[in-house]
């Protein structure tokens, strides 16, 4: 990538839909470091919209589906994509149940088992981001460590709707 397209073809700001509520301290903080990492270093692009970066992103529940509401850094919206989230059903599920198993075994487990269980998280996460980087084809061109921190705010979103 030139200079001109890694200033274009990127986020400067991404926001969660807070309607769905506030979840508990452990997933909001996820949400805070993935969109703080997300924001940080990102490859993020609009098919068809090249060069006019970069973006602002906005993540929301809307009827069962994903909606990524894409705008210009100045507020002008660009294009908005809906995704059905019954792709995803059956992976969030499990990744929340390992989750759930993770931050019990941090309280109480030991390395070695906190270390299994975080292996296995880490798999589904990235089988999670893998799936929403191909849903994403043709739509917007993302990167995989862009997917990844994308497939946490969806998991984020889950977890409060």
């Amino acid at each position: 990538m030139g200079e001109n397209a890694s200033d274009t073809a990127r986020l400067v700001d991404v926001e969660l839909d807070e309607t769905v509520g506030r979840a508990a301290p452990d997933i909001e903080h996820e949400r805070a470091v993935a969109i703080f990492d997300l924001v940080e270093e990102n490859s993020f692009q609009p098919v068809g919209d090249e060069g006019s970066g970069p973006y602002k992103l906005r993540i929301s529940l809307v009827d069962a589906r994903l909606v990524f509401a894409i705008s210009r850094e100045s507020g002008e919206d660009v294009v908005t994509h809906i995704l059905s989230l019954t792709p995803f059903k059956k992976i969030v599920k499990d990744y929340f149940m390992i989750c759930e198993s993770y931050y019990e075994a941090i309280r109480s487990a030991t390395p070695r088992q906190i270390e299994a269980i975080d292996m296995g998280r880490r798999g589904l996460h990235n089988e999670g981001s893998q799936l929403l980087k191909d849903r994403l084809d043709g739509k917007i061109e993302v990167d995989f460590d862009t997917a990844r921190r994308l497939f946490t705010l969806v998991c984020v979103l889950h977890w409060r709707g």
